[in-house]
């Protein structure tokens, strides 16, 4: 018995090897603390509830023995949802934008490299390592550029590390990559589109000028869309008031009308509204502003209906707008039916008190989930409790 003990113990800390990253329990502080106490570089998966790559990292990535091995021997190791608790400051100082992102900050609490997004194992191994050498972390790149770097490879891949949380020094990187190009690939044209926010952006100016080479990799139709997208998103910052919290509707109607119809226009600024309503936790405007937007669902995405749907299942509390977001539901998996919005449906008529129908979609949603290989996890709980 003694020596099958043994056995267990030690099968037992196998398994716990090859369990992937450990992340940290506590507080941000009490974890800055032990990296400091330890001189490790602190790993941060920022992470958002909703969003799908988050989980696939979580279900494909952070569990494998060889990320594992070497983040946990590394750094200190925490996820933190970025939209609850302190995560929601922590977002705003380390200017998390987009999810998931992947912080190395140090034990005095400075970012010295960053990333984000679905990344393979490999990937996801070197990014720790550059994080580690003070070389290729994001801080020597930057001071590299300002010593004036102009290796093309050089410049694309510091644009991709700064594009969503540091847009004005990403667009310099950018407009010095492109100064070197005299014709666009198709690589090329989506870091343009990706990286020209404001008509004010030098990258705009590139974005006309080039216009014929973009056009060899998307229709003219599309480059409008996107050309009508960058002046919206000018005029809106412009006509937003971030610290009062308000709107120039004058201002707003009076320059997109300019290339949009008043109707269109006017569509648009209540749209936006509602984005910005929702943002900050202004429930009652949002709920106000959407239920007007989609009262004809009709011509709205399969995806569209699916997102106003499940924030109104995660935000709103009225009975009469639930009802509303379950049509909206409805219309989603009548267009596109999948793992997601039959997960939405089935919580919304939970939240409602139909445990039977909740049930019904319940399994419908998990029998799509594992067709597809999604983690139907979140799901099979809800079920449980049906």
């Amino acid at each position: 018995m003694k020596k099958l003990s043994i056995v267990s113990a030690l099968f037992i800390g196998v398994l716990t090897l090859a369990q992937g990253i450990k992340f940290e329990e506590g507080n941000f502080a009490s974890i800055l603390a032990k990296a400091k106490k330890e001189k490790k570089l602190i790993f941060i998966d920022a992470y958002a509830s909703w969003c799908g790559p988050c989980k696939l990292m979580a279900k494909n990535i952070f569990p494998l023995q060889a990320v594992g091995d070497y983040y946990n021997s590394h750094f200190i190791n925490a996820k933190i949802d970025m939209e609850k608790g302190e995560g929601v400051d922590l977002a705003k100082k380390y200017n998390v934008k987009a999810f998931p992102t992947y912080l190395f900050i140090d034990g005095s609490g400075e970012a010295v490299h960053r990333t984000l997004g679905y990344v393979e194992e490999k990937d996801f191994i070197q990014f720790a390592k550059d994080a580690e050498d003070p070389a290729k972390r994001l801080t020597a790149l930057k001071q590299q550029f300002e010593n004036g770097e102009k290796s093309p490879e050089f410049l694309k891949n510091l644009a991709g590390l700064t594009m969503y949380n540091d847009a004005d020094f990403a667009g310099r990187v950018m407009n010095r990559y492109f100064e070197q190009k005299t014709a666009l690939d198709e690589d090329d044209v989506q870091m343009l589109l990706s990286g020209t926010q404001t008509t004010e952006s030098p990258l705009y100016k590139i974005f006309q000028d080039k216009k014929a080479d973009i056009l060899k990799f998307f229709p003219e139709d599309k480059y409008d869309r996107f050309d009508k997208s960058i002046k919206l998103n000018t005029i809106a910052k412009k006509a937003y008031n971030a610290d009062a919290k308000t709107w120039n509707d004058s201002y707003f109607m009076a320059e997109t009308q300019k290339f949009l119809n008043k109707e269109e226009a006017e569509k648009v600024l209540k749209r936006m509204k509602a984005n910005r309503a929702l943002k900050n936790k202004d429930i009652a405007t949002y709920e106000k502003l959407i239920l007007e937007l989609y009262q004809d669902p009709s011509s709205a995405t399969a995806g569209e209906l699916n997102s106003l749907a499940w924030n109104f299942f995660e935000n709103v509390d009225n009975k009469a707008s639930l009802a509303k977001a379950i049509t909206w539901a409805q219309e989603s998996v009548k267009k596109d039916q999948s793992f997601a919005n039959t997960d939405t449906l089935a919580n919304l008529y939970n939240k409602i008190g139909d445990k039977k129908n909740a049930k019904i979609w319940a399994e419908k949603s998990i029998e799509l989930a594992k067709a597809s290989g999604e983690d139907s996890s979140e799901t099979e709980k809800l079920l449980k409790s049906l």
